[in-house]
């Protein structure tokens, strides 16, 4: 059984935190990851940069143009996480944009992906139909989730349909903007999260945009599995490079 699935079983709400490899500097993906995992988080997503994030706030956007310019690439990525499994047990995901992907091969990014112990991926600009039509096959071959997201304006008949060809989680974006922190969330927010836990899909869902502390983690997990810290987190990295993680983790839980 893959990590996720594993992981997603557990009887308990999970912690999931993003990161742009290659930031703050180029050498500190594997240390943050480590860190991470010995802090206590259920998932890690590690973000591959990209010239172009369309769905990335100012403070991821920001984060990977100084990956890009410390040097970070697909194959610097696959060379950095190598011997990963050697260390850490928790599930990795990469979370990046189809073009990368594309340029390196689609098929030979998946075989990379397993080799190396990553267990999923999420890539926001491959559509769902695409997906299923030309690369679901790849996936599967490989043993690799792919995670979808939905928002609140995705329609209940296409939020069905990715419920039936996910095997991992949905990924719930808590609101149709770009990534960024928020203190707390609105009645809008609560109404969505109310709407999509009522449907009772069979993936479970873990809710990202605008998690950043204590009390919207546990709004977010009050109607999810579990919830993604992306921004905030990258703000700490901001404020203290790669010190004091476990302190920022033992603050969200």
């Amino acid at each position: 059984m893959n990590r996720i699935n594993k992981k997603l079983q557990e009887d308990k709400k999970l912690l999931s935190i993003y990161f742009t490899a290659g930031f703050p500097q180029l050498s500190d993906t594997i240390s943050i990851i480590e860190d991470l995992e010995k802090s206590g988080v259920d998932m890690i997503e590690i973000g591959l940069p990209f010239s172009d994030p369309l769905a990335d706030g100012p403070t991821i956007q920001a984060s990977s143009t100084t990956a890009l310019k410390n040097g970070m690439t697909t194959k610097v990525l696959f060379e950095q996480l190598k011997d990963i499994r050697k260390t850490v047990s928790i599930p990795l995901i990469i979370m990046g944009y189809f073009n990368p992907i594309m340029q390196y091969g689609i098929e030979a990014f998946c075989k990379k992906c397993t080799e190396i112990g990553i267990d999923g991926l999420i890539i926001p600009d491959l559509p769902v139909k695409e997906y299923t039509e030309n690369y679901k096959i790849i996936f599967e071959k490989y043993g690799l989730v792919n995670v979808f997201l939905i928002t609140p304006q995705t329609s209940n008949d296409r939020i069905k349909f990715i419920d039936e060809i996910s095997e991992g989680f949905i990924y719930m974006v808590s609101s149709a903007s770009v990534t960024g922190t928020k203190n707390i969330f609105g009645d809008s927010q609560n109404s969505y999260f109310e709407r999509i836990a009522s449907m009772n899909l069979k993936a479970p869902q873990i809710i990202g945009f605008g998690i950043s502390n204590a009390e919207t983690f546990q709004q977010a997990t009050k109607f999810a599995k579990g919830a993604i810290i992306g921004s905030a987190f990258i703000n700490h990295l901001n404020r203290n490079g790669t010190k004091l993680i476990d302190k920022f983790i033992a603050e969200i839980r």
